[in-house]
């Protein structure tokens, strides 16, 4: 028997656009209105069994009526496992939750203690859209939690919940609403803030998490999820960069872009449609201004200090830095209009309805059934070892290679290491988490001499830049010789990298 199932999509607003929906025919027409004070207390146990098993437990309050709700992590973003029932009073019933995965997962004499409760006035509205009816809830309230003191979360928040049809109709009512106001993808829920608030972490940069992939899942499923792990590694980060400028946010909104467009390849003939491949290229064009001002960062921080260190008279230096400054002060303001701008953000609305509802769902020949049915785990060490063999082929003699050869060892090093990450779960056990350790390990130190080498490269464009932009003797000066400077590390660099081709190749695959 299938665990019961939320299919829901969240957005994010601001309160003058709860407002301007309410008032539109949109909502105000809908057959069935409501409006409703929601206290919610969410629990856990003092060690935190629930949040480390991805569960979330609360008991909601409304006109004196309780219902307590488990929910589990999912597919990581649209579709959540979700056990709901009436119980007696304000506590926790632990009878009711027998036949759920809390059973399962906290022990039977771990206590239950209130963390952060959220306080929610809810308008809902029944809208039919397409063959679909499907609940529009408009969310304002806030998060508190004693361990935060006098710190709360804003709560301002749209949620689309299908209660009959399809996904895809879901879709469109964001479309239609996005078209309205100007809403984001939502991809953390009320129980993930209200934690982060307990444990004082608010607004933290965040690295890729572990896809939520079982070893039971069709290879359609898998991608879905580390689709949306993706996506939700992106927004999280683009979050902090809306708010200021900050470099590790953009390295890890960068990283998160290009794991996705990995998935996009290492899922190859699943996901080609005319939609997909559209939307792909529209992510890589919208996405260039996240590489320049990631570059400067690397630049200003990491290669113009050590140059300061070897040559601490030279004053050009000081007009170098001074002038590449103001490159990545532009090309920071490039990337907040870009990150604010409704082409991007209607952009992430397509790309999630895509992958949930988009034509490589709906293509019924056998041979896209086929490859949406196969079973996860076959097809990922079919892809893994298809994606080991190209590294080694285009790693020989690394050390011999030009620049563009050994860009494309490392492009495929990447997403060998990138699909290495996603797959990992579906080969659980201690033999393939040992070399899934040291196999990660091998890729990393690839990986890492091959970037280092990269690095270079963007440096050497960077400073021929700055000979077709106006700069002061001084600084081109300071400019050829910085250039000089980094080229002298590129053999090291490339003995190193072909040594770790080696180890890399030596390396027992961890799913077989």
């Amino acid at each position: 028997m299938s665990d019961p199932r939320e299919i829901e999509l969240k957005l994010e607003c601001e309160p003058s656009d709860l407002a301007v929906l309410q008032d539109h025919p949109l909502l105000r027409e809908a057959a069935v209105q409501g409006e409703a004070a929601l206290t919610s207390v969410y629990f856990d146990t003092p060690d935190r069994q629930l949040h480390a098993a991805g569960l979330g437990l609360r008991v909601r309050e409304s006109e004196g009526r309780f219902v307590q709700t488990l929910k589990a992590e999912g597919d990581g973003l649209f579709d959540r496992p979700e056990w709901e029932q009436p119980v007696e009073g304000a506590e926790p019933d632990r009878a009711a939750l027998a036949d759920t995965p809390f059973a399962r997962r906290v022990a039977d004499d771990a206590a239950l203690e209130p963390l952060f409760t959220t306080r929610v006035t809810r308008r809902t509205y029944l809208v039919e859209q397409g063959e679909s009816r499907i609940e529009v809830a408009l969310d304002l309230g806030r998060i508190e939690s004693p361990a935060a003191g006098d710190d709360i979360l804003s709560i301002c928040e749209i949620e689309l919940e299908l209660k009959e049809g399809t996904a895809s109709d879901v879709f469109a009512l964001a479309y239609a609403i996005a078209a309205l106001v100007p809403v984001r993808l939502g991809v953390r829920s009320k129980a993930e803030r209200g934690y982060a608030l307990a444990a004082g972490k608010i607004d933290r940069v965040r690295k890729s998490e572990p896809v939520p992939l079982h070893d039971d899942m069709s290879t359609a499923e898998a991608f879905r999820a580390v689709a949306h792990a993706c996506l939700r590694h992106m927004r999280i980060n683009e979050d902090i960069l809306l708010k200021s400028r900050d470099a590790d946010a953009l390295h890890q909104m960068r990283v998160a872009i290009r794991r996705l467009r990995s998935a996009f390849s290492l899922f190859g003939d699943l996901v080609d449609d005319p939609l997909g491949v559209r939307i792909r290229a529209e992510l890589k064009a919208a996405t260039e201004p996240l590489g320049r001002a990631r570059n400067l960062d690397v630049f200003l921080a990491t290669i113009l200090p050590a140059e300061r260190e070897r040559h601490p008279d030279e004053v050009g230096l000081l007009g170098l830095e001074r002038q590449l400054e103001d490159e990545r002060a532009k090309a920071y303001r490039d990337l907040a209009a870009l990150l604010r701008s409704d082409a991007w953000r209607m952009l992430l609305l397509d790309l999630i309805g895509w992958i949930n509802a988009g034509p490589w769902l709906r293509d019924d020949s056998p041979g896209r059934v086929s490859l949406r049915e196969e079973p996860a785990r076959v097809f990922a060490a079919r892809e893994l070892d298809r994606r080991r063999r190209q590294v080694k082929r285009r790693g020989r003699h690394l050390d011999d290679l030009d620049p563009e050869e050994r860009h494309r060892v490392r492009i495929a090093a990447k997403k060998l290491r990138y699909g290495a990450e996603f797959f990992a779960p579906l080969f659980p056990g201690k033999k393939a988490g040992k070399r899934h350790g040291a196999f990660g390990k091998a890729l990393s130190d690839l990986q890492d001499h091959l970037g280092a080498l990269n690095d270079i490269a963007t440096g050497h464009e960077l400073m021929r830049d700055l000979t077709v932009e106006p700069a002061g003797a001084t600084t081109l000066f300071a400019a050829g010789m910085t250039a000089a400077d980094i080229e002298a590390r590129s053999r090291k660099l490339l003995e190193a990298a072909a040594e770790a081709h080696e180890d890399l190749v030596d390396t027992k695959p961890f799913w077989r």
